[in-house]
């Protein structure tokens, strides 16, 4: 019987783990993929605060360490869902097994978003990715395009443009909408070409792919792409649907949860991207991994 799990492994779950141990409470951490989560195959970041630059990798890696100098139990597997008795939790995983534990902090994030479109799953990794640092080297010197127009899709694509031939950044919109910084980098470089009002409806190709299908959102024209890969950046989507009912979600999938952290079942928090809120950054998951933390500890005693 754990104090607390801890769901996900990422900035809001490492530092709910750092601050439940702190307070104490016997805690595990459950990670499906890699700890760090998005962080850790974000190309830079530049907006963490005391610590003007860095690679995403090096500080997931930096929180990694930290937890587990801790001696944190850390297990990777992938929850199926949330059974509740009169007293504790169970937390059942894929697997199979079931822990038990007094309360849950979901702290899950979100994945990315997919298009959609024919050919998207076709041709996964096979030249559609949904990470440019993970895939981008596989393509070095190549003619490639990124979907999206929101920050992550213009950092994807400002990461391609060096190791890259050209790089086609495809968005419905008529400007971009990532952080002014982002964009005037975009512009400023040669081989980066925007491409507004336009989506990408199709991928195409033989055994790889060799092209994206491009439509005009006005006129409806379509056009063919010659590329060597797709990198698809159109925001994210949450993962909550083993955990509802009981857990109340929004009608975009996010649980809904103020920055107190507290979902509409007792002793089960959130954290991080997965709940609902303005601004989705590092930062502010890691400010609700401590207040997460604090709630269970709290709801414990």
């Amino acid at each position: 019987m754990h104090d607390v799990i801890i769901v996900g492994g990422g900035p809001a779950g490492l530092t709910a783990a750092i601050y439940a141990v702190r307070s104490g409470l016997s805690t595990l951490v459950l990670e499906a993929g890699q700890l760090g989560g998005q962080v850790a195959v974000s190309a830079e970041v530049e907006n963490y605060p005391a610590v003007p630059h860095t690679m995403g990798w090096v500080l997931a890696n930096s929180m990694a360490q930290q937890v587990q100098a801790m001696k944190v139990p850390i297990q990777y597997g992938k929850v199926a869902g949330l059974g509740q008795t009169n007293e504790h939790f169970q937390v059942r995983l894929e697997e199979g097994d079931t822990l038990d534990s007094r309360t849950v902090i979901l702290a899950n994030g979100a994945k990315r978003r997919k298009l959609g479109c024919p050919g998207e799953e076709e041709f996964l990794g096979r030249g559609v990715s949904y990470c440019a640092t993970c895939d981008g080297a596989f393509f070095r010197g190549k003619d490639v395009a990124v979907m999206g127009g929101g920050n992550t899709a213009v950092e994807d694509a400002l990461y391609l443009s060096g190791i890259c031939s050209s790089v086609t950044l495809v968005f419905r919109r008529e400007r971009l909408t990532a952080q002014r910084k982002l964009v005037e980098a975009a512009e400023g470089k040669e081989n980066l070409h925007l491409c507004p009002r336009t989506l990408v409806t199709a991928v195409e190709g033989g055994e790889l792919v060799e092209g994206v299908e491009l439509t005009g959102q006005d006129t409806g024209e379509k056009r063919h792409l010659p590329v060597s890969a797709l990198f698809v950046a159109i925001g994210l989507e949450p993962d909550n649907a083993p955990f509802a009912p009981p857990l109340a979600l929004d009608d975009y999938g996010y649980v809904l949860a103020g920055e107190d952290c507290k979902t509409n079942v007792p002793g089960l928090f959130v954290a991080g991207d997965t709940r609902t809120k303005l601004l989705r950054q590092i930062v502010t998951a890691v400010a609700d991994g401590a207040v997460a933390a604090m709630q269970a500890e709290r709801f414990l005693h």
